[in-house]
């Protein structure tokens, strides 16, 4: 069983951080994997769809995003969990749809925001490969706002 981390809330320092990233040393190491595992576990422990490193006091650019329905989302859709390293949207649909989000930082406060529908999100494996991906609807606002953690913004910056 993975170690549930602590989770920074609003007004912390470290949530307003532009995050550094991952080294080509660390890619592969134990430190790496054994820290993705304390991050998805503590992101289904808090019933989390997504989660950001800099969240459990990790300045480093790592996201999961995660869909799936629990008590916080419960309409959810259905998506493996992946790992994103050093990740970067590379482009966004002109189409924007505006949908409710709470965040595991911001506790009991959600809000309505503006998103890009469609994105293209280009990232490494925790191994250091490189993957292109695209993402819709709402694993798409999921990688939107742990990006946004990973460049100091939190979600109630943008209402």
């Amino acid at each position: 069983m993975s170690e549930i981390l602590t989770v920074a809330q609003k007004g912390e320092d470290i949530l307003k951080i532009k995050a550094t990233p991952v080294t080509a040393s660390e890619f592969g190491s134990d430190w790496l994997f054994e820290f993705a595992n304390a991050l998805e576990a503590t992101m289904l422990e808090k019933n989390g769809v997504g989660i950001a490193a800099p969240q459990v006091y990790i300045s480093k650019r790592i996201i999961i995003v995660a869909s799936r329905p629990n008590p916080r989302y419960p309409d959810a859709p259905e998506m493996d969990a992946i790992v994103m390293v050093n990740p970067e949207i590379v482009s966004f649909s002109s189409e924007k749809n505006v949908g409710e989000e709470g965040c595991l930082s911001v506790a009991d406060q959600r809000a309505e925001v503006e998103r890009a529908t469609n994105i293209q999100v280009k990232y490494q494996t925790l191994a250091g490969g490189s993957v292109q991906q695209n993402f819709s609807g709402f694993p798409a606002r999921i990688v939107q706002h742990e990006v946004d953690h990973l460049d100091g913004i939190l979600f109630v910056d943008r209402v």
